[in-house]
């Protein structure tokens, strides 16, 4: 009777240990944390690539300087931040983080709009090229921001349903995640002046 009580304790326990979600807790997070280092990594493309496409404006278009000085000086206050993988779970340190990028982006617009008043360098080969890399490297920016958000959210979910939610509220103490949200004042449209 002993051996029947243990082999059934035994049975019992694994089952609920298996059950308990632990280790898919645990993945998930990892996830994030994968998700986040590929926003990283397209962020850093972007920072390595735009004092290329800085220097081949500068040669054509010196008198713009205004406009090459606003990016040079987003760039590095995007550098000066310094990450860290506990940024995901400092909803300040995120937001600080966003806004940079939002200024690097809206000095980089600014920077296109001079780039449509000097036809010969649009037609230049060398800028065309770091053009595209830059395009490019903006909707890797994106894809990498909804792949890390897609994560977030499987992440947050897996906490939060039972059984997965007692097994962190005993055990692991894991924290909610942040997601990307959009730039202040993203939900107006951009307005054009000719």
């Amino acid at each position: 009777m002993k051996r029947l009580t243990k082999i059934l304790f035994l049975v019992l326990t694994i089952g609920m240990l298996s059950g308990c979600g632990y280790n898919t807790m645990q993945a998930n997070e990892e996830a994030v944390k994968a998700a986040w280092g590929d926003v990283e990594a397209t962020y850093q493309r972007r920072a390595d690539l735009i004092p290329n496409l800085v220097e081949v404006v500068k040669g054509y278009a010196k008198h713009e300087s205004d406009t090459l000085v606003a990016v040079t000086e987003a760039r590095a206050k995007v550098g000066s931040i310094q990450l860290s993988k506990d940024v995901m779970n400092d909803p300040q340190a995120l937001q600080k983080f966003q806004q940079a990028q939002g200024e690097l982006s809206g000095a980089l617009s600014r920077l296109m709009v001079v780039v449509e008043k000097y036809p010969d360098l649009k037609a230049n080969e060398n800028f065309l090229d770091l053009q595209s890399q830059l395009e490019g490297t903006e909707n890797r920016i994106n894809v990498a921001r909804t792949r890390y958000n897609q994560a977030v959210q499987t992440f947050n979910t897996s906490i939060r349903i039972f059984p997965n939610s007692m097994t962190n509220s005993l055990l692991l103490h894991l924290k909610p995640k942040e997601p990307f949200k959009a730039d202040e004042g993203a939900k107006e449209a951009p307005k054009v002046k000719f």
